[in-house]
């Protein structure tokens, strides 16, 4: 039982001491299953293991969630380009912020805080929940709530074809994921989306 809770605590100062900056492979931009399929097969997860994603998978999900395809264009639409949504990225080692140009998640604080990512139990033990965020000094009105819903849709056609399960979610405090994620005054969390493996 001590070597249990000493390999736990060991674990935990691991990742809490040496969280950084982390540099995603490049994206995978072809193959999956056709969409035609992912939409059919597309489930909203409840049970959820702990297990850690693959770093390729993440950086896949990433890129679908608001990467760069063309120029400057993204992976879903926004008002006038304007490109007001950013991903944030809660690990159990740290909160980030995805850098689509640089392709890679740059640290914001260090430490488990997926307690403060949602509401619900499962949140707590996922690897991975995405939070969609506005820059409110692009776009004030509904336009944002629509291309994080784009974002959470690829997101979950993604997760289909990797065998990923995932989750959208509205229920969010926003005022902890505003402290978690570093966040100023004018950037509003919008939704929380829930990634691993299904039990």
């Amino acid at each position: 039982m001590k070597k249990i809770i000493l390999a736990s605590v060991l674990a935990f100062i691991c990742t809490t001491l040496f969280a950084q900056d982390i540099e995603l492979p490049a994206p995978t931009k072809t193959g999956g299953i056709p969409v035609f399929d992912a939409i059919d097969k597309r489930a909203s997860l409840h049970d959820v293991q702990e297990t850690p994603i693959k770093l390729q998978d993440l950086s896949d999900l990433l890129w679908v969630a608001n990467g760069i395809t063309r120029g400057d264009k993204r992976t879903i639409p926004t008002a006038m380009n304007l490109q007001e949504i950013d991903v944030y990225v809660v690990l159990k080692e740290g909160t980030y912020l995805y850098d689509a140009k640089e392709n890679k998640l740059i640290l914001k604080l260090k430490g488990d805080h997926r307690r403060k990512a949602g509401k619900q139990d499962y949140v707590y033990v996922a690897p991975v929940n995405f939070i969609y965020v506005a820059d409110r000094t692009k776009v004030t009105g509904p336009e944002s709530y629509l291309s994080a819903g784009c974002a959470t849709q690829n997101v979950y056609h993604a997760c289909t074809s990797k065998d990923l399960g995932c989750r959208i979610r509205t229920s969010i405090d926003k005022n902890a994921l505003k402290e978690v994620l570093k966040l100023n005054d004018k950037q509003e969390p919008l939704a929380g989306q829930t990634i691993g493996y299904k039990k």
